[in-house]
């Protein structure tokens, strides 16, 4: 149920306490100092404590405790007890963030009330911050492709580690996705998930939204590290972190702790580090721009995500995705794909992956129709095409060859193309293009043309070197 730290220096009423606490199915530490306390809070922060405000023999008293608890986890709900109390001493605590004041000696039932309700309103508290902060990103992956598949065996395998994950893969193609699906189906799918887009932070601003800060004036202002303590911090687009604080980020993963911006105290943190980056870092390190040992810390479970281009035979599931999502959202039109729509779909060049589909779709949505299936002339077309007269559509490059060099070249992309919107499936190729399958065969050995292993899916390319496959039955 909860992790209750029982601070009290007499031995007799926190043993009680915990017995009580016990039987209803609680889990207990105690600590009968202020040096055991704030040992037992830095090796790992309780659900809720249990603090006397007088303790003999210690360097802090309880209203101490409670205030340092409270500036470095304030999510832990404190439930202050005394055998001295008093309303100037019950007010003094409640100001400084106590939940709540019991007095003893103690009823039992009321402890177990306030106990239970502490519990509660810190849950719905985080919850709420959690909602604010947008958490609620999609976290479903979608998708049947062999590089779908590939990618999400990677995925569940790391989500019950504690592991740091790098993802990398073009703009667009899913690695937030990737990322929060790592946090809901993870130890810490209740705890918070943090994102910082490095690309878009300003640097003078960086150390100060990461760490926090301390004033006279403002007094403590907790940073996104801090905020995501228990959780997981996922620093989007990391190539771009600036090269100060890489240094420091580094000295985070390697000591958990780390001082605010203007403070002197160390703040102990909790962290899963979920990385992401669309650049070469090793490119980055050889530029002197990415620190090489903060690659290394961060790129201990390295997770490809693969490209739109990778996964054409998910085009036609993704869109219909967003099209019932953006019914649900936006209330636009729910209208199906028409068969021209899907070939087109799955053949067209995607530089954007996902995030350019889902914009496709949602412009269509939003200047077509309101009933009938999306057909292929709604779609955007290749820029630079020409279209004749008979609405054959000719790529410049192409127009410009003699016919039978023309014509090579237009079959093997053609082919190229359907073999790729398949999955590198020969026999459904052949199925759509009118073809037999030996014949197909034969076709694609004269124009050069091979499949091949790439991001966990069989790709069409021409023939390199002594490559010879010709793809999968």
């Amino acid at each position: 149920m909860g992790d209750i730290l029982i601070v009290d220096d007499e031995r007799d009423i926190r043993e009680l306490i915990s017995d009580i606490l016990k039987d209803e199915g609680f889990t207990t530490r105690l600590a009968g100092t202020s040096d055991a306390c704030m040992a037992e809070i830095n090796a790992e922060p309780p659900a809720l404590m249990i603090l006397d405000i007088w303790l003999k023999d210690s360097a802090m008293d309880g209203i101490d405790i409670l205030k340092q608890v409270k500036r470095d986890n304030p999510d832990v709900p404190v439930v202050i007890i005394s055998g001295h109390g008093n309303i100037e001493i019950a007010v003094a605590a409640i100001k400084q963030g106590a939940y709540d004041f019991i007095e003893k000696p103690f009823n039992i039932d009321q402890l177990m009330v306030v106990i239970t309700r502490a519990m509660e309103t810190s849950r719905l508290r985080r919850e709420n911050i959690k909602l604010k902060r947008g958490d609620a990103v999609a976290s479903e992956t979608i998708g049947e492709s062999s590089a779908f598949k590939a990618l999400q065996a990677q995925l569940d395998k790391v989500t019950g580690s504690n592991g740091r994950v790098m993802l990398t893969g073009g703009a667009g193609s899913g690695k937030d996705v990737a990322a929060h699906y790592i946090h809901a189906h993870s130890n810490r799918s209740h705890a918070p998930f943090i994102t910082i887009n490095c690309a878009t932070v300003e640097p003078e601003r960086m150390e100060e939204l990461l760490f926090g800060r301390e004033s006279k004036e403002r007094g403590v202002e907790p940073g996104l590290l801090e905020q995501a303590h228990g959780g997981i911090v996922f620093f989007d687009e990391v190539a771009d972190m600036p090269l100060g604080t890489q240094s420091k980020i580094l000295r985070v993963l390697v000591e958990q702790q780390f001082q605010r911006v203007g403070g002197k105290d160390n703040v102990r943190v909790d962290l899963r580090v979920i990385s992401s980056t669309n650049r070469n870092l090793d490119e980055a390190i050889a530029a002197g721009t990415f620190r090489e040992e903060l690659y290394h810390r961060l790129n201990v479970v390295p997770i490809a995500v693969p490209s739109l281009e990778d996964r054409r035979e998910d085009i036609p599931t993704l869109a219909s995705y967003f099209i019932e999502t953006f019914h649900t959202t936006q209330g636009l039109p729910l209208r199906k794909l028409a068969d021209d729509a899907v070939t087109l779909l799955q053949t067209m060049h995607w530089p954007g992956n996902i995030r350019q589909l889902k914009n496709v779709i949602e412009r269509v949505l939003i200047l077509g129709p309101d009933k009938g299936d999306i057909e292929a002339k709604e779609l955007p077309q290749s820029d630079g095409a020409v279209e004749s007269e008979s609405g054959v559509t000719i790529g410049g490059n192409l127009a410009t060859l003699p016919l039978r060099e023309a014509r090579e070249l237009f079959e093997r992309e053609y082919l190229m193309t359907q073999i790729n919107r398949f999955g590198g499936n020969i026999s459904r190729t052949a199925a759509f293009v009118g073809m037999e399958r030996s014949a197909l065969h034969r076709k694609l050995k004269s124009l050069g043309v091979v499949t091949s292993n790439k991001a966990g899916a069989r790709v069409a390319q021409v023939q390199d070197g002594d490559l010879a496959e010709t793809g999968t039955e």
